[in-house]
């Protein structure tokens, strides 16, 4: 059954002004499918945003495991084409504090609200069905890279899903094509990565058995 959509009479929102109506909401806490609700048609853009952010700080190993599973969770969907976001039952039904949220987003708002300044519809034809997914593909990819425990090979990755879901929000196709090079870049360098370590491993082989 569809979801109700409180957001979809005006796509154009500033997305910090939605994460503030959040935080300030009433009640000591809020299920996960209420802040899906809460986001209608740009659920898939919002939540990939806010948990792709914390991945960007340097954290200890194996955190980011924990911290992209949402993202492994959220943009499949979003590659398959799914129109409304759906989270398991257990998931849904988990609730979260409202003054955690707030002591989240009084980090990251004024940070955001500058970003969004520089933002603005444009370069739609970056979005639509095939763009969406494309999009939602990416993300997938550089979600499971998040999962691996690379040294801080989580600021690449979560950077560009954090770009990539901000421009999908906003519907700013040149956020996305900056996304899309970040992208290449994140791939870049974790060729590099694996190439290096094979390499090492190569030449350890060879030392040993010599």
């Amino acid at each position: 059954m569809p979801r109700d959509d409180p957001a979809a009479d005006d796509l154009h929102r500033p997305l910090s002004g939605l994460l503030k109506e959040l935080g300030d909401g009433g009640g000591d806490s809020i299920e996960l499918d209420a802040i899906v609700d809460h986001f209608g048609r740009r659920a898939f853009g919002a939540l990939l945003f806010i948990f792709a952010v914390p991945n960007l700080l340097p954290l200890p190993p194996g955190s980011t495991t924990i911290l992209a599973l949402p993202l492994v969770l959220i943009a499949p969907q979003l590659a398959l084409g799914v129109s409304n976001l759906w989270l398991p039952r257990a998931i849904g039904r988990r609730r979260l504090r409202r003054s955690d949220l707030r002591r989240i987003f009084d980090r990251l708002l004024p940070r955001l609200e500058k970003i969004e300044r520089l933002l603005a519809p444009r370069h739609r034809w970056v979005f639509g069905q095939m763009g969406d997914r494309l999009i939602g593909l990416v993300c997938t990819l550089l979600a499971i890279v998040l999962i691996l425990p690379i040294p801080l090979g989580n600021i690449l990755p979560a950077l560009t899903i954090a770009a990539l879901s901000l421009g999908l929000a906003q519907r700013d196709g040149l956020v996305v094509l900056i996304g899309y090079g970040l992208a290449a870049v994140s791939a870049t360098v974790l060729a590099l990565t694996f190439g290096a370590v094979i390499a090492a491993a190569i030449r350890l082989e060879h030392m040993l058995g010599a």
